[in-house]
């Protein structure tokens, strides 16, 4: 197992109006699995072209196993990369296209068939290795791109989009694959996806990026709980906002006052909106609820399967509330209905 280590990465490209990576500064353990996360064109990519060698950092440093892989060529890093559109060689059968970092290096051909029926059966795909690549489904050609990224048992492994090519079943075996690979075979790994569902299934810990800059890197629960600003909020989706300000140490928000007697007021009285997740909101037909309680109208009734979704309008402001199942018996679009917004359920944030 290695330990990677990012340190004051910075990448510029001619004609951008912004570096595409930007004092990029992060530090991975041996054996983690972590995800650089971000919008399309936030820099997640040319991060992993960079610890491959395929691109040069203007400025800063890759360190693996306390040495610079910048002065060392791509093909002698111990780094290996799986592409996002796989980059099978199309004239060689799987086993051919396993095997071809191996024969390579010279290795003996009885190893080398050893060695890529020991992958083939790992990532579960035993009898094909005398396709060609044309002649496997897309979940099957991204299984033997993995397994000949693995054969030459790499200090690194990355993954481009692992899962972006592939139907909602595919990504839901692949992924428990290379959770399971990772595990067993205890490799560093870094992947790169835009999808926050991706990202905390998978990931031990994630890092966020915008706009070539690091926002936050922790483990997925963290992003749920607490996200750092409201742009990553958001961008994990789900999040009612509430501009604020104090009245007599407690919070007038553009909904009404709610009283907040939890021991992190301070900090939260610092910051200028609240937050709070959907599912947290309590919704009544009645007036059941004793403090922090506000009417409003429904404008909106979604069902999608595993819950219920609300949207309420309180004066000027449009609230989201989830509940679980089939929602509430008896409560229609336009219908005055009453939330509470619990006090251990909010948390502050900056703009």
């Amino acid at each position: 197992m290695s330990d990677l280590k990012i340190s004051h990465l910075y990448k510029n490209f001619s004609g951008m109006d912004r570096p595409v990576v930007n004092n990029v500064n992060l530090n991975i353990k041996a054996g983690e699995l972590v995800a650089l996360l971000g919008p399309s064109g936030c820099g997640k990519t040319t991060i992993l072209k960079m610890i491959t060698g395929l691109f040069q950092p203007d400025s800063g440093d890759i360190i693996l196993d306390n040495t610079s892989l910048l002065p060392i060529v791509t093909e002698k890093r111990d780094v290996v990369m799986v592409f996002q559109n796989y980059l099978l060689f199309p004239y060689m059968n799987v086993n051919e296209n396993v095997g071809f970092a191996l024969k390579m290096k010279g290795i003996n051909k009885d190893k080398i068939d050893e060695k890529v029926k020991d992958m083939l059966e790992l990532v579960k795909l035993p009898d094909i290795g005398g396709r060609k690549p044309k002649q496997l489904s897309g979940g099957q050609q991204q299984r033997v791109a993995l397994a000949r990224a693995l054969i030459s048992k790499p200090k690194l492994l990355l993954l481009d989009e692992p899962l972006s090519n592939l139907d909602a079943h595919l990504r839901d075996e692949m992924r428990e694959l290379i959770i399971t690979i990772q595990q067993k075979l205890k490799v560093t790994t870094i992947f790169v996806t835009h999808d926050q569902e991706e990202a905390v299934l998978l990931a031990d810990k994630i890092a966020l990026i915008f706009d070539g800059k690091l926002q936050s890197y922790a483990p997925p629960k963290e992003y749920y709980e607490c996200p750092i600003n409201e742009r990553a909020a958001r961008f994990f989706g789900g999040v009612n906002f509430l501009k604020s300000t104090i009245n007599n140490l407690n919070i007038e928000t553009e909904i009404g006052l709610i009283i907040y007697n939890q021991k992190n007021k301070n900090d939260l009285l610092d910051n200028h909106l609240l937050a709070i997740r959907p599912e947290n909101i309590k919704i009544s037909k009645d007036n059941i609820f004793q403090k922090n309680c506000f009417s409003g109208i429904i404008t909106s009734i979604i069902f999608s399967g595993t819950n219920t979704r609300y949207k309420i309008k309180i004066k000027d402001t449009i609230l989201e509330c989830s509940v679980q199942s089939l929602g509430i018996k008896g409560i229609s679009e336009n219908d005055k209905v009453f939330i509470y917004l619990p006090e251990d359920k909010l948390w502050g944030m900056n703009e």
